[in-house]
């Protein structure tokens, strides 16, 4: 139980995580093939895949020279900024202070940016160039989260397996609905994954400096716990704080 637990837990947090940028990724790609053409959308989300490809290749081994005790408090503090940034924004979309990300209104978005680009001779460049930025911009963060939630205990192939079972099912989803995942529900997702880095986080700062868990790995399940239920607490009071205000303009 003990040695599945952070297998499970590492496997999850990367499959969850990489889901939700593979889905925005996918999103511009799709744009760009209905729009455009197939050709440049490919071509630029293939380069895109190369160099993060690339990026894993060159960094990935040299983590293994840094001391494991400070890749684990490096890695835990990187997590629970991460972490820490996934949930606040996911609480505050939760309660309605930012705008739910809607992947149908970047699909249109993006779609009526490329359709005044037609006329433009270097439209296919331009086209290819818009696909290679959204696979990099959000394919360096599925990258950041497997190295991080892998390394730390040597867990990276199973980290990269979740994240490549993420980019297959969306992909196959993608291609077979043939339009954006407008219905994932993608800030509950973040609200999760924002859980498990910021705990995978705490865990390993603690590891770091030498702290010995009660219940080892499984400690990771009471860390998650505990901070579930405090940012829980913190959207209730939060939509009490909004809701009261706008029910006294009301009356």
């Amino acid at each position: 139980m003990h040695g599945l637990t952070p297998i499970f837990s590492t496997v999850t947090a990367s499959f969850l995580a990489s889901f939700v940028e593979v889905v925005e990724a996918f999103t511009i790609v799709l744009a760009v093939g209905v729009t455009r053409s197939w050709r440049p959308a490919l071509t630029g989300a293939a380069l895109a895949l190369a160099l993060l490809a690339a990026l894993v290749l060159v960094f990935g081994p040299l983590l293994a020279l840094v001391p494991i005790t400070v890749l684990q408090f490096v890695v835990g503090v990187l997590l629970i900024l991460f972490g820490m940034r996934w949930l606040r924004k996911a609480i505050l979309r939760s309660v309605g202070v930012i705008a739910l990300h809607d992947e149908e209104q970047a699909f249109s978005k993006e779609t009526a940016a490329l359709q005044r680009q037609a006329a433009d001779r270097r439209a296919d460049y331009l086209a290819a160039v818009a696909s290679f930025k959204a696979v990099l911009l959000e394919g360096v963060e599925v990258v950041f989260i497997v190295i991080a939630v892998g390394a730390a205990h040597g867990q990276t192939l199973y980290a990269g397996l979740g994240a490549l079972a993420a980019f297959v099912l969306v992909t196959l989803i993608g291609l077979a609905v043939h339009r954006p995942l407008a219905r994932v529900p993608e800030n509950s997702l973040k609200f999760i994954v924002g859980l498990m880095l910021t705990s995978f986080g705490v865990f390993w700062t603690g590891e770091g400096l030498g702290a010995e868990w009660p219940g080892a790995d499984l400690a990771l399940l009471a860390i998650f716990a505990v901070i579930a239920l405090a940012s829980f607490a913190i959207v209730r009071w939060l939509r009490g704080a909004y809701l009261a205000p706008a029910e006294g303009v009301a009356r």
